[in-house]
């Protein structure tokens, strides 16, 4: 078997994607499926760290358009992100997978406080880090957070897990004529406004070269195939394939 393409993975998990098709909450099957393929690419022995959302819970934003004010909403997004790492966690334990939760918002009982060199630590001694809260900021989103944790812990890479399998020129599920895209330039993201991640999370990865890969999480064995550098989903920046 050739060796993972990459050592240290950042991977940023929507919170709709453990909701599967109930569209709210936490769904028990897709959510032991994501976690059975995280197991699967440690036991290639892949350093992984994972950024959640909470949009499945709680979405700050869309609470604030509708009247609560946006730093409140932002926290309980925030809240609703540390949900969701301690039922992955909960799954991955399950599988005999060590694993911390780090929150950057502080709610000791439940999780660690984020630290980088603490971080980077449990990485080195084989445990999965799952880092909630995003940056502990209202007004940044996940992918930010996402973005800024591949900085600091050193990621070779952000694989951006969805419920698409890649990047479109448009919506697909709103667009019948949108165009897959096999490669493209952060520059190209940005200039085209394409929904890959916001632009202060893309501009932070261009700026460190940290490559990024749209894929479908949901498809079986995805993870593991773009680890061990299949032709799966969309490369964005860094060197083409």
């Amino acid at each position: 078997m050739a060796p993972p393409r990459y050592k240290r993975v950042l991977l940023k998990l929507s919170g709709e994607v453990l909701a599967g098709g109930e569209g709210f909450g936490i769904s028990p099957p897709v959510i032991g499926d994501v976690a059975e393929q995280i197991r699967e690419i440690t036991q290639l022995g892949v350093q992984v760290g994972i950024v959640i959302g909470g949009g499945n819970i709680f979405r700050g934003l869309a609470a604030a358009h509708l009247g609560m004010d946006r730093v409140n909403a932002d926290s309980m997004g925030m809240l609703a992100t540390v949900i969701n790492a301690l039922a992955l966690q909960d799954c991955l334990e399950k599988l005999g997978v060590p694993t911390r939760v780090m929150s950057a918002v502080h709610v000791m009982q439940v999780a660690e406080p984020y630290i980088r060199r603490r971080a980077i630590r449990h990485l080195e001694k084989g445990r999965v880090i799952i880092l909630a809260a995003g940056t502990g900021n209202p007004f940044f989103t996940t992918d930010t957070a996402a973005s800024l944790r591949a900085v600091e812990i050193g990621a070779e890479v952000i694989l951006k897990a969805t419920k698409v399998d890649g990047v479109y020129t448009a919506d697909p599920e709103e667009d019948a004529s949108a165009v897959f895209l096999k490669e493209i330039s952060f520059k190209e993201v940005l200039t085209r406004g394409l929904r890959v991640m916001d632009a202060t999370a893309i501009s932070l990865c261009m700026e460190n070269n940290i490559p990024i890969v749209v894929f479908k999480m949901n498809d079986d064995g995805n993870l593991r195939r773009v680890l061990l550098g299949e032709d799966v989903g969309t490369l964005v920046g860094g060197e083409l394939r």
